[in-house]
């Protein structure tokens, strides 16, 4: 099983939960009108399953965090980190990419903080399940599931209560086109290694629009949401990990 990145969560393929999330291409420089950011709200009609934004496997991404941002990076950082701290819960679909390019699909919950659901449409047997403290990688055929500490999973960041992106995380990068708003963040891993999150937030209606995993060794998962409703209330009970009726396999 990958390394675990999660909603990383809850992006991963069957086999794999951080390193499955492609990263969504960043974009160029350069956004003049920037847009107040959208309060938690149902996206309206039903949508069809989006067609994920794979990055360029050769694509150049910072490798030093000790760089000058200038004022509207800072302003589109700070969008995008009102827009996840106004955020209690959401709900919706999403479609997830593989390092191979395999396509699963599913349902996700989170319910902030720290508390998330992905639940794979067959024939995939997975689901992801955070409490709050731990990540389950579930498999519901073979009845196991592999645990890993929340805080090792860089999509924490979107089950934070509140969040500042720009003094919370470490950022490599910013940037912003006419559809999204791209910001990069590094996690370093003292026995896991380095991994990024590159999250994408419509440049329009300033919603989540897709993340990208990148894990330790250098492999894209990517996770496209669609259909989200930020006013659902969430039964509690779907966060709870079982572990009376999932085996946790032994390392090694």
């Amino acid at each position: 099983m990958a390394g675990v990145l999660l909603v990383t969560a809850t992006m991963v393929t069957a086999a794999s939960f951080a390193q499955n999330v492609p990263v969504p291409k960043p974009a160029p420089k350069g956004r003049d009108s920037a847009q107040p950011p959208a309060g938690p709200a149902t996206t309206g009609a039903t949508q069809t399953p989006p067609n994920p934004v794979i990055p360029d496997p050769r694509r150049n991404v910072p490798s030093s965090i000790f760089q000058t941002f200038d004022d509207k990076q800072k302003a589109q950082a700070a969008r995008v980190s009102a827009y996840l701290s106004s955020l209690s819960t959401l709900v919706g679909n999403f479609v997830q990419v593989g390092p191979d390019g395999s396509k699963t699909q599913g349902d996700f919950y989170i319910q902030k903080p720290g508390k998330l659901r992905f639940e794979y449409d067959p024939p995939s047997p997975i689901d992801i399940i955070a409490d709050g403290s731990s990540v389950v990688v579930r498999d519901r055929k073979l009845a196991t599931q592999d645990v890993y500490p929340l805080s090792q999973t860089p999509l924490r960041f979107l089950l934070s209560d509140r969040i500042d992106l720009m003094k919370d995380t470490n950022v490599v990068n910013v940037t912003a086109d006419d559809l999204f708003i791209s910001v990069t963040i590094e996690e370093k891993q003292a026995l896991v290694g380095t991994s990024r999150l590159l999250l994408m937030i419509g440049a329009k209606d300033g919603q989540l629009k897709q993340w990208t995993v990148t894990d330790p060794q250098g492999y894209d998962t990517t996770v496209a949401v669609y259909n989200l409703d930020a006013g659902k209330k969430l039964d509690p009970n779907m966060f709870k990990i079982d572990f009376t009726n999932y085996n946790v396999p032994s390392p090694g």
